[in-house]
């Protein structure tokens, strides 16, 4: 059954692949150089870390599959055949939130095509770590689509029971409902929030992290209202008016995007 406890999986993997989108590619978290950096990035920089102290022979070795934008047939067709082809001890597999988003998503059918990719991952890869959605009771717009997401949840949770697969439980992780954990699109994830992340997904994998994914945020002092009126209007014109008329012509954010680390090697 799976368990999204701490389980002790770390000693052995020398080797990790992440599959997903924007989410997973770290849009939201940009580096010193431009590239997005994101929890899977900091999530492999604590791997290596355990496998230099674990002290088994090689390096420790990182793929990064994911590019924004991408649907979850679209993630299946081009980036789980890579994830088998490189074969390594750890995929992490996010996907389906765009799919959620389009209008007449259905999160029973996405959940069904969801758990034919899991299954046809952990025939081949040793340990398959899954996501569930946020929970985005606070978040405009996407609030309307909680209901959809939360079904999506239950159904990845019980897709991780039947393939044994650790679950990094996105819903249940407070910290993350913290306006500061967001970017200023408010449709991915800040630097901190990805922080967040990582460290959550390292304490399901059973590391020991250096710090609490959900400790407290420090207190801020209360906006006036008509301060977060002008926010939520500039937002809605610089991010989700953009963002509708994509989905609207069919274009996506990753269009002739290329997943920034294709290849499993070395992190450093």
């Amino acid at each position: 059954m799976a368990d999204d406890s701490q389980r002790d999986t770390t000693g052995a993997i020398g080797s990790y692949t992440a599959v997903g989108d924007s989410l997973t590619e770290g849009v939201g978290d940009p580096g010193p150089d431009g590239r997005f950096v994101g929890w899977a990035d900091r999530l492999a920089v604590l791997l290596s870390d355990r496998h230099a102290d674990a002290g088994p022979s090689g390096a420790f070795r990182y793929a990064n599959l994911a590019v924004r934008g991408r649907l979850l047939d679209q993630i299946v067709a081009e980036q789980v055949p890579r994830a088998k082809q490189l074969a390594p001890e750890l995929v992490t597999f996010c996907a389906g939130g765009n799919d959620i988003l389009r209008p007449g998503g259905d999160p029973d059918a996405i959940a069904e095509r969801f758990e034919a990719a899991v299954a046809d991952l952990t025939s081949a890869v040793g340990t398959v770590l899954v996501c569930t959605g946020f929970d985005t009771r606070g978040v405009p717009v996407l609030r309307h689509l909680r209901g959809k997401i939360a079904t999506y949840t239950a159904h990845v949770r019980a897709i991780a029971d039947r393939y044994d697969c650790p679950v990094l439980d996105l819903w249940s992780l407070r910290s993350v409902q913290d306006r500061r954990a967001w970017s200023e699109d408010r449709l991915h994830l800040s630097a901190e929030g990805h922080t967040r992340v990582a460290l959550r997904a390292a304490q399901v994998l059973g590391l020991d992290v250096p710090a609490d994914p959900d400790q407290l945020w420090p207190p801020q002092s209360q906006r006036p209202p008509s301060e977060v009126r002008r926010d939520n209007i500039h937002w809605a014109r610089e991010y989700l008016v953009p963002w509708i008329g994509r989905r609207l012509r069919g274009e996506s954010s990753g269009d002739h995007i290329e997943p920034k680390r294709p290849d499993l090697l070395p992190l450093h």
